[in-house]
């Protein structure tokens, strides 16, 4: 009997929530999995309209503007300098394998020259479009392109913003229509799946808008999103693009990686991260190269060339990509504090990325001085802190190793492999203030 009541309340949570869907991943889409994996950096960019105040992408929320004094802000916009070539080549030269890009964030302004909306970059003294332009400049360079899409709204009417934690001082009236926006997202991302290319990734953004704070103990949401519709709308028009949620909660059916927002998967430092990592789904993390996503002109609080790489690593020992973002100014262009860090991180990459590329982690677990990942016949052992002793080491490894090198000048570690685990010496091990990698060979 108790069985049968479990059932049924199930099914019931199954019918409101709207996962009712069976999911099955193209071939296509698993391949294109793996290529994520291997994939290990990219750039997110924030940037759009927001962009002219220069306090973070938030600012109609956290300054509680209006819409009608928002929208103000569109014969303002004129990024005159915006160049794909340098936003591209500024990816591509840190070592970065794909861009994310915001088409539409929760201001509901669109970056494309979309058939649904007045609100859009082609409506500004600019005119032009810009997700054209960089899906172009992507293709032309081999970078993947995903694409960023709010699914909270900030400015439309039918965005059912009664019930939403955000957007409180918009001055909407109106009655939401649910029904009505959700034609209007499939509508957009029709046109962004159809329009621009091959796309890799759909990065959804906005459904904690409709939950209590993270952490609480009820965490359902207020909205039925329909997701089942949503996501099999995209598959449809796509198969191989992966489709992401940024809702921090365990993933949902139709997902095809698991993303963490300013925390490595098994930490919360953000007080987002509540949820465990998959370990069926690819994993990504994505953090700034200061306090902020969209430009603020007050933010100084640059992160060191180190840290990030540390992050980078970080995530790839955690089975996780790493999606560094930058938030260009309003007039199209890169402030120069990120691209001297782009630049600083494409020559370690350069000199370093094979050891990440393409790898695997959970081999080992993260461990104080370091990480550890595979590759192939390699397993890659990453000291960001030499431990007191004069050895690491690495528990529970079965693989059976034929050499140990120190990957900065090839010399040979001594090492003792028994059955709880590796230990490799470190007394010849060289100096490295950013990362002392040490190659083992599998027989």
């Amino acid at each position: 009997m108790k069985k049968i009541l479990w059932l049924t309340a199930l099914a019931v949570m199954i019918l409101t929530t709207g996962f009712a869907q069976e999911y099955t991943p193209a071939p296509e889409n698993l391949e294109a999995r793996q290529q994520f994996q291997d994939n290990k950096f990219g750039m997110f960019i924030h940037w759009g309209l927001s962009s002219i105040l220069g306090d973070g992408e938030w600012v109609m929320n956290n300054r509680k503007i209006s819409v009608k004094d928002y929208s103000r802000l569109l014969p303002a916009f004129d990024p005159h300098n915006f160049d794909a070539a340098k936003w591209v080549g500024a990816a591509k030269s840190a070592g970065m394998k794909y861009i994310v890009f915001i088409t539409r964030h929760h201001d509901g302004f669109s970056n494309w020259d979309t058939k649904y909306s007045d609100w859009k970059i082609t409506n500004t003294p600019y005119g032009k479009d810009v997700l054209r332009q960089l899906a172009d400049e992507c293709k032309k360079q081999g970078i993947q392109l995903g694409l960023y899409y709010s699914t909270l709204d900030w400015y439309r009417d039918d965005y059912p913003y009664e019930t939403g934690r955000t957007g409180k001082f918009s001055g909407r009236t109106k009655k939401s229509d649910y029904d009505h926006y959700l034609q209007f997202m499939k509508n957009q991302l029709t046109e962004l799946l159809t329009n621009y290319g091959p796309v890799m990734s759909i990065w959804l953004d906005g459904h904690w808008d409709q939950t209590n704070v993270e952490g609480s103990k009820d965490m359902s949401s207020r909205l039925d999103w329909r997701y089942n519709e949503l996501y099999a709308h995209i598959h449809n028009l796509q198969p191989s693009v992966l489709i992401g949620n940024n809702h921090h909660q365990t993933p949902f059916p139709g997902e095809d990686f698991q993303m963490f927002e300013r925390d490595l998967p098994g930490q919360n430092k953000s007080g987002l991260s509540f949820q465990t990592a998959s370990d069926v789904l690819p994993l990504e993390t994505c953090e700034t190269m200061n306090g902020s996503w969209g430009f603020n002109i007050t933010d100084n609080n640059y992160k060191s060339t180190k840290d990030l790489i540390h992050y980078l690593v970080g995530a790839a020992g955690r089975n996780a990509n790493f999606l560094l973002n930058i938030g260009p100014m309003p007039d199209g262009s890169v402030q120069p504090e990120f691209l001297d860090t782009l630049k600083e991180i494409g020559k370690w990459t350069a000199k370093y990325g094979e050891t990440v590329y393409g790898s695997r982690g959970g081999v080992v677990d993260p461990q104080d001085w370091g990480v550890v990942v595979s590759k192939g016949k390699n397993i890659y052992v990453h000291v960001f802190n030499k431990p007191k002793e004069n050895y690491i080491f690495l528990p529970e490894v079965k693989e059976k190793i034929s050499k140990a090198t120190a990957f900065d000048n090839g010399k040979e570690l001594k090492f003792r492999q028994q059955a709880e685990g590796v230990f490799v010496y470190i007394d010849d091990l060289p100096g490295n203030d950013t990362d002392a990698i040490i190659q083992l060979n599998i027989k």
